[in-house]
């Protein structure tokens, strides 16, 4: 499914550098602003994400995302999900390039 896809993209990013700008992990996913913006408002809902306000300096407010409890149980379970998916598609490459070896050969 895309969204998890999408969501798991954007849960990573934020575990590897929370204090990035939207504006840097659109870029960074190959996403569009808006369409980053509308993943990050459904994280936040589901409570999966929280975002924080901080002030770098007096006249820019900035965000930080921090993945909560739920948030980082959700990215576990994606990851464990890509791996099998991965495992399952890798044997199945090997067993075919078995069988293509076996055809070859005679």
């Amino acid at each position: 499914m895309k969204k998890n896809q999408d969501y798991f993209d954007i849960l990573r990013a934020i575990q590897k550098k929370p204090e990035t700008t939207q504006r840097e992990m659109a870029e960074q996913l190959g996403y569009s602003l808006g369409k980053l913006n509308y993943c990050l408002k459904a994280l936040n809902k589901k409570r999966l994400i929280k975002t924080k306000n901080f002030k770098k300096n007096p006249n820019k407010l900035d965000y930080i995302y921090l993945l909560t409890p739920k948030g980082i149980s959700l990215k576990i379970k994606l990851t464990l999900n890509y791996m099998k998916k991965i495992s399952k598609e890798y044997d199945e490459l090997k067993q075919d390039l078995k069988s293509n070896n076996k055809i070859n050969t005679q």
